[in-house]
């Protein structure tokens, strides 16, 4: 179970993850964020980074230490990170590393109601999917070699996990697809039928009302 954290927006790990390089003000840790990517590994909202920053600042994870002004610009305070806030990035790590969490994608949801389709529809969709992934995963995999040569591999293995996921879900789909093709998916006869005739075939209609009753 995830702990409970002073700060509990992923966006004070991000904050937190720039700040232990050096002292900045938001706007250079919003453009720093951007630079190494981080937006595209963690769910930023750009409009609650100040929020977030202030409350890490009343918490004791960062500190002020001091507001600087450029010309006409609003000032600007420079933060940094504290000694709570560096334990506070390390033991955030350990557990996001340790700690499997049930998470829920789009596609799970679209899975879950994919009875709704007829299934050459499903069929075809599935087909556009991975079309597209494959697409994806070999552009990635381009991008993964050329920042190979010039970074270390340590702070390029979130690419590499997403690749390892969208190959796993890929190569799933495939499976799917042959037994979609094949007709040898459980159930393939039954799902036809509810479509073509509009009538629930009884096995179906039994099935729900025993889930319903359980409820």
């Amino acid at each position: 179970m995830a702990k409970q954290r002073k700060v509990g927006n992923l966006l004070a790990l991000a904050v937190l993850s720039v700040l232990v390089q050096q002292p900045m003000h938001p706007y250079e840790i919003a453009a720093a964020l951007r630079g190494w990517g981080k937006d595209q590994d963690i769910e930023i909202k750009w409009g609650s980074l100040y929020t977030v920053v202030r409350n890490m600042d009343k918490h004791g994870l960062i500190e002020a230490v001091e507001s600087i002004r450029e010309g006409r610009r609003p000032e600007r305070t420079v933060y940094r990170i504290t000694g709570s806030g560096r334990d506070e990035l390390v033991d955030w790590a350990r557990e996001l590393v340790s700690t499997p969490m049930r998470e829920r994608p789009r596609f799970r949801a679209g899975l879950s109601v994919i009875a709704v389709l007829h299934p050459d529809e499903a069929t075809r969709l599935l087909r556009q999917r991975l079309d597209r992934m494959e697409d994806d995963i070999a552009a990635e995999r381009d991008t993964l070699a050329e920042h190979l040569r010039t970074v270390p591999r340590l702070f390029l293995v979130e690419m590499e996990y997403d690749i390892a996921v969208q190959e796993a879900e890929a190569a799933w789909i495939r499976s799917l697809l042959a037994e979609l093709t094949s007709g040898i998916y459980p159930g393939l006869d039954m799902w036809r039928t509810a479509h073509e005739t509009g009538v629930i075939p009884a096995e179906l209609a039994e099935l729900a009302e025993r889930t319903s009753a359980t409820e």
